[in-house]
């Protein structure tokens, strides 16, 4: 039996009563979001590397902790991350070797510690690559459910592929959970933008991403002159210049609007938990889906007061981070 209480359940989209214990010494989203990412220390971890090689002559690199369950997790990391990232390897061993499910933790392309080969990288909203990862795990092995979580920027695509493909796709695939999601990008983007915090968080995005994006214009994958990959100041330059072009958008805008998962989550046909602080400082009011997702019983949408960006740290407890605890809950309710 759950300890989180539902709100306002019935026919409509189930609220979650958070019972996230508010941290009395990073009470606030900036130290949530930075303390984790600065001083969490997390135990090896042993990941298989496999490569998958894409129809389209690119590839993806994935990683596997594989046991003897016949449930698998699929980890999606956000912008810039990787499957080294700290919120990845902790949910990968907590899962991995403290609940025994199998895990994959995959890389979007170029964010494995090796440049990818086509010109276009990755966006909000890239199910074709995260449905290869899939097919992929199931090659390896016959599952007889997948489970889907991802954060940040994964997370939005994790809740588009939920909304879009479900299980139509992949009957195996049962449930999904997203942490910290920005499922409103240009409300998102705008916020970080308008504030110094948020455009010191941009620009730590942004520097591996122009550094990727001019090596690959050296090395003559990518035709855009340098300099206007150097001018790219924002997000918004950015993805007018690249990400928009590469995968098929008219420009920023028409990308954001087309890839946010706000606009399609209420088609969302497997349990789905969306778990968002008040105090994420890269979310805005839009990315708190309560008036879409009310059409929708399949999905739960969980506020805490606190958090921040992929943060919901524990105070004194150990090596846990609450987002683990949480989404082994939530797996086990949906099982």
């Amino acid at each position: 039996m759950s300890k989180y209480r539902v709100l306002n359940g019935g026919d409509t989209m189930p609220l979650v009563d958070s019972k996230f214990p508010v941290n009395t010494f990073l009470n606030n989203g900036h130290l949530q979001t930075l303390y984790p990412y600065f001083f969490r220390k997390i135990p090896a971890v042993t990941l298989q590397r496999d490569r998958i090689d894409l129809k389209d002559g690119d590839f993806i690199d994935v990683d596997y902790l594989v046991g003897e369950s016949d449930e698998l997790v699929v980890l999606s990391h956000g912008l810039e991350g990787s499957s080294n990232t700290g919120y990845i390897r902790g949910m990968a061993k907590h899962l991995g070797e403290m609940h025994n499910y199998d895990v994959v933790a995959w890389n979007m392309r170029s964010c494995s510690g090796e440049l990818n080969r086509r010109d276009k990288f990755y966006h909000a909203a890239s199910c074709g690559d995260l449905n290869a990862v899939l097919l992929h795990a199931l090659s390896r092995k016959n599952y007889k459910k997948i489970h889907l979580i991802g954060f940040s920027l994964g997370g939005n695509l994790t809740a588009f592929y939920a909304s879009q493909f479900g299980n139509r796709e992949i009957s195996q695939v049962c449930s999904a959970t997203i942490f910290s999601s920005p499922i409103h990008l240009e409300s998102s983007i705008k916020k970080l933008h308008n504030t110094q915090i948020g455009n010191f968080y941009s620009e730590s995005f942004l520097v591996t991403m122009r550094k990727k994006a001019l090596e690959k214009q050296r090395l003559g994958i990518l035709d855009i002159d340098p300099e206007r990959i150097r001018a790219c100041r924002n997000f918004i330059d950015f993805d007018n210049l690249i990400t928009a072009p590469l995968h098929g958008f008219k420009d920023a805008h028409e990308y954001y609007e087309e890839a946010s998962a706000i606009n399609v989550i209420h088609k969302t046909k497997i349990p789905t938990l969306f778990v968002q602080s008040k105090d994420d400082p890269f979310l805005t009011k839009e990315c708190f889906p309560l008036r879409q997702a009310r059409q929708n019983k399949n999905l739960f949408l969980e506020i805490t007061p606190t958090g921040g960006h992929v943060g919901f740290m524990y105070f004194n407890k150990g090596l846990s981070f609450w987002a683990e605890d949480r989404s082994i809950e939530f797996l086990k309710e949906v099982a």
